[in-house]
């Protein structure tokens, strides 16, 4: 009889996402997040950045949704413990709302976030045309391509793919390990949560906030052929915005589409732009980040 634990499902995985955005009120302005389930070693900046929203949310009145959030990461969490959140108060206007963040573990700074609320008003409408892709029915997810692929890819990376997530990816654009080519630097994929996770459309735009960071910063390795799993490569998040333009399901299918203009001195600037399948623009994300290359360590 086997003991070898069978994998959690879809649902399963969704509301695992809900928890691990949840934050707990302790005291005035101050909130607590749970630690990564089964984590270990570093935090997921996109964990810490939705729980801080999360925790601004909680400090705003609900007709006022995020419009953008601007984070920076000082230091790497530990995903094996909680992490608290301060809150501050800067500003309840008759329009927008402001609100800055202080996520904290072992008594210091590990990122600063900055969010803006508003409330909701009509005016001039304009957007960029949805990009011309497959639909997510026929493109592989990752764990079907590494399946394909099994023999060529890292160990460290397949035990990557093969763990549980939340969130399902489906890559349009096949980015190393899955290809060593030299090319442009974009890429795509389809996205969502694996499994419904309600209505409230305040956790729908935390859970965008925590699965904007997936992927994002190796669009500047892209071209480069080099991937997160590299030995000489060093990667690390430094800072993360993100512009919400209007509502949308992280449960549906979303199309993440994602390039690097610039890369230099170790450093990557990447944007992201999220469509609704029906074409609807509700996002655009940037981030910097470093991407230093390193010598391999020995053994």
């Amino acid at each position: 009889m086997s003991d070898k634990k069978p994998k959690p499902t879809g649902a399963e995985m969704a509301d695992s996402l809900v928890r691990i955005l949840q934050v707990e009120r302790v005291e005035e302005n101050f909130f607590l997040g749970i630690a990564t389930p089964g984590g270990r070693g570093r935090s997921f900046g996109g964990q810490v950045i939705g729980q801080a929203l999360r925790a601004a949310n909680m400090t705003v009145a609900e007709d006022r949704p995020v419009h953008s959030l601007h984070g920076y990461f000082m230091r790497p969490g530990d995903a094996t413990q909680p992490v608290l959140y301060q809150v501050e108060r800067d500003r309840d206007g008759g329009s927008f709302t402001t609100r800055r963040v202080v996520a904290i573990q072992n008594g210091k700074p590990i990122l600063n976030l900055a969010a803006s609320f508003q409330v909701v008003e009509p005016g001039l409408s304009h957007q960029d045309e949805m990009p011309d892709v497959p639909p997510p029915e026929e493109v592989k997810t990752e764990l079907e391509l590494a399946a394909e692929m099994e023999g060529e890819l890292p160990e460290m990376f397949l035990e990557w793919v093969n763990m549980p997530k939340p969130v399902e990816m489906r890559p349009i654009t096949k980015r190393p390990p899955f290809s060593r080519e030299l090319g442009s630097h974009k890429q795509s994929m389809w996205m969502r949560v694996t499994g419904n996770i309600g209505d409230d459309m305040a956790l729908h735009r935390a859970a965008l906030a925590f699965t904007s960071d997936y992927g994002l910063l190796g669009t500047a390795t892209v071209g480069h052929a080099k991937a997160f799993v590299d030995p000489d490569m060093q990667f690390a998040s430094l800072d993360h915005a993100v512009w919400f333009h209007d509502d949308f399901r992280m449960d549906e299918w979303l199309l993440y589409e994602m390039d690097s203009p610039w890369a230099g001195g170790a450093r990557g600037f990447n944007r992201g732009r999220i469509f609704t399948r029906d074409g609807r623009l509700v996002a655009n994300v940037a981030q910097e980040g470093l991407i230093r290359q390193v010598t391999p360590k020995e053994g």
